[in-house]
């Protein structure tokens, strides 16, 4: 079965991987190219319906940058929602990753580790056979 994602939230994702914040970015740094454990990492996925920050999809790990203005109750319900569809959601303020960048990524750490691998969904290849031969 072939997951669906809504077109218009599959474009703003690709705008907002386009123009990271600055503290996107500096972590995205340390996330990239599986540097973090060998951990793979999405920038701006679509987890319908929302989009996260970042995700470890083989464990459900999502990790939200969010402002220096701590706002819970405006994050509980997406932290919620995301919880019911099996996902673990970490949350930094900027000037963690500003001020304490090792202490955030040591977090992301302790978390992955300690969560078991979910089982994958199966997605038939996208592209035809022999496409771009």
């Amino acid at each position: 079965m072939a997951l669906r994602i809504n077109a218009k939230l599959g474009q703003h994702a690709r705008t907002m991987r386009h123009e990271p914040t600055d503290h996107e970015r500096r972590l995205w740094a340390h996330l990239r190219a599986s540097q973090l454990d060998g951990s793979k990492f999405r920038r701006q996925p679509a987890v319908e319906p929302y989009i996260s920050d970042f995700l470890r999809q083989l464990i459900g790990l999502i990790m939200e940058v969010d402002d220096d203005r701590p706002l819970p109750e405006r994050n509980r319900p997406r932290d919620f929602d995301l919880a019911h569809l099996g996902y673990s959601v970490l949350r930094f303020a900027n000037a963690a990753i500003r001020d304490n960048l090792d202490g955030v990524l040591t977090t992301i750490l302790a978390m992955a580790r300690s969560l078991p691998e979910r089982r994958r969904i199966t997605q038939p290849n996208p592209s035809p056979q022999r496409e771009g031969l």
